[in-house]
């Protein structure tokens, strides 16, 4: 049996990191949540994550913070973005320094599955399931 690809969510919000991995998980995922980006940068998950879902605006290391920091260290996770305050300016902005997606909070399922079938491999069983 295929182990299931690896969700890390990072996210200041504890109801975010309540509520999105259970949706996640519903998909067919296996999910890792962390309350802000040093958390997840300190965590043994930093080199298993198949895709992050980073909170933008953060105390301290902001999700656009992490995303330079990652890349610096030759993490080429894929990326999706989440945000309240966002407009379609700082959406391209942000797909331009890498996010495969921008999401405004609140978002749809829809959206999300969208999303993460963007930033994981087309082949990987998991993301056929979720989509399906």
């Amino acid at each position: 049996m295929d182990t299931p690809l690896l969700v890390s969510v990072v996210d200041d919000d504890e109801s975010v990191r309540e509520a999105l991995p259970d949706l996640i998980r519903e998909f067919g995922f296996a999910v890792q949540a962390f309350a802000s980006a040093q958390e997840y940068l300190c965590s043994a998950y930093i080199n298993s994550t198949d895709c992050l879902i980073l909170d933008v605006a953060m105390p301290g290391m902001s999700g656009p913070d992490l995303l330079r920091a990652l890349r610096l260290r030759g993490h080429a996770t894929p990326v999706i973005f989440i945000t309240a305050h966002g407009d379609d300016r700082e959406q391209a902005q942000l797909k331009h320094c890498g996010a495969v997606e921008c999401l405004l909070k609140p978002f749809s399922e829809t959206a999300l599955i969208k999303a993460l079938s963007t930033a994981l491999p087309l082949d990987h069983p998991d993301t056929e399931d979720a989509r399906s």
